[in-house]
């Protein structure tokens, strides 16, 4: 019998909702270019979240070695292009301006700070493990108010590594003085969360926001759940005061 004692959690659409927040953004940006050069803001808002879709799915190590700034200007100047508008300084500034925007609506999903304070008060250390780039995510984490609701922050151009790597899962544990056999990894996605954390031996738990099927003979995650508020009841944790093992 498995007695957690470590939980591991991606951040973006496992915490918040990272998908709402940057099509939310991209919508504003597109809309005030649209006033200024008469093109579909709709349009420009899919172009770029199609950009940004394509770049994170693609994210090996290789990409870590790259400014995640860079690769947002260039994003929104694949996407001005798809609309018809050539325009590397208007990229620039719609990259600057989309960051801005997003962070005004961030903000935590429900029952996230429950479940973390909640965890915590039966003694489980607490690691954050993202593909996010450190340019963007500590200013992300701070507006989370996430700095101090956890042990250790596991972002992949600092340990230079990326989700589903198992040796990333397994690095968390052993900074969190953890194991494998004793820790659990919560996440959106089955190809990132569950297939990497599965390999490396830990419980897995997916947030089904998505409601993508599983691959054909794919292995289940240990859990499934539809919000972050169910993710306590399906874990198998120690007793308060009980000895992990």
């Amino acid at each position: 019998m498995r007695a957690i004692d470590c939980v591991l959690f991606d951040l973006d659409d496992t915490l918040h909702d990272d998908t709402t927040a940057y099509r939310t953004a991209a919508r504003t940006v597109a809309d005030e270019i649209a006033r200024t050069h008469g093109i579909d803001a709709q349009a420009l808002a899919d172009a770029y979240d199609g950009e940004a879709m394509g770049f994170w799915k693609a994210l090996t190590a290789e990409h870590l070695t790259r400014s995640i700034g860079d690769e947002r200007e260039r994003m929104w100047y694949e996407a001005l292009r798809l609309v018809g508008i050539d325009d590397r300084p208007l990229a620039r500034r719609a990259a600057a301006a989309y960051v801005d925007a997003r962070a005004d609506v961030l903000a935590l999903a429900p029952g996230a700070l429950e479940l973390l304070a909640a965890l915590r008060a039966r003694g489980c250390r607490l690691g954050l493990v993202t593909n996010g780039f450190a340019q963007t995510h500590h200013d992300k984490i701070d507006r989370l108010g996430l700095r101090d609701r956890m042990d250790a922050f596991f972002l992949a151009d600092e340990v230079g590594m990326v989700k589903p790597d198992p040796a990333l899962f397994r690095h968390a544990c052993e900074v969190l003085a953890s194991t494998p056999e004793r820790s659990a990894m919560v996440g959106d996605r089955y190809d990132r969360d569950v297939v990497g954390a599965a390999e490396a031996g830990l419980f897995t738990v997916l947030i089904d926001v998505h409601a993508i099927p599983l691959p054909d003979g794919a292995r289940p995650p240990d859990a499934t759940v539809v919000t972050i508020g169910d993710v306590l009841g399906v874990l198998p944790l120690a007793r308060t005061g009980e000895p992990p093992g």
